[in-house]
């Protein structure tokens, strides 16, 4: 009985370490269900019109980094401000479940800039061609993702007038 004890308080703190381990990280940012082609399809019309490039990030919900990322895209005004501008943004949802590797055609499509881990940025001309591949470890700057550095990654990767 005891050792039964010993036994189930041990699962007990495990699983609290797991949880500790990966915090909530709020609502989703990726689309489960969303077809990353036909989003970078529609993505591309867009930039067409609007004189714009796109702008891959490829990550997962259960990805904290990604989080961040989206996090200082979104609530940066410098940042917002320029993606705006300059970029289509599309979320491409790289998640591995039950054995499945969600769009991962899309990963292929564009030389597996998985491979650099997640989040990763991809930028592609209006025409679809593909200009850079980013891993974001770059950009990061402590907890987080530095807003300087992001800014100079988009200028530099904006379309040229």
């Amino acid at each position: 009985m005891r050792n039964l004890l010993l036994f189930l308080s041990s699962l007990l703190m495990m699983a609290g370490l797991h949880a500790a381990e990966y915090p909530k990280m709020g609502e989703d940012i990726y689309d489960p269900r969303a077809d990353g082609q036909a989003q970078i399809t529609a993505a591309l019309t867009q930039a067409q019109a609007e004189g714009k490039n796109v702008l891959l990030m490829f990550g997962a919900n259960w990805c904290i980094w990604c989080h961040r990322l989206h996090h200082t895209l979104g609530t940066n005004e410098e940042v917002a401000a320029q993606l705006n501008r300059d970029f289509v943004v599309v979320m491409v949802d790289a998640n591995t479940r039950n054995g499945t590797k969600r769009n991962a055609a899309v990963n292929v499509q564009y030389g597996n800039p998985i491979q650099y881990g997640l989040p990763v940025l991809v930028v592609l001309d209006a025409s679809g061609k593909l200009l850079v591949t980013q891993e974001t470890g770059a950009l990061e700057d402590g907890a987080g993702h530095s807003p300087a550095r992001i800014m100079a990654f988009l200028r530099e990767w904006a379309p040229k007038s």
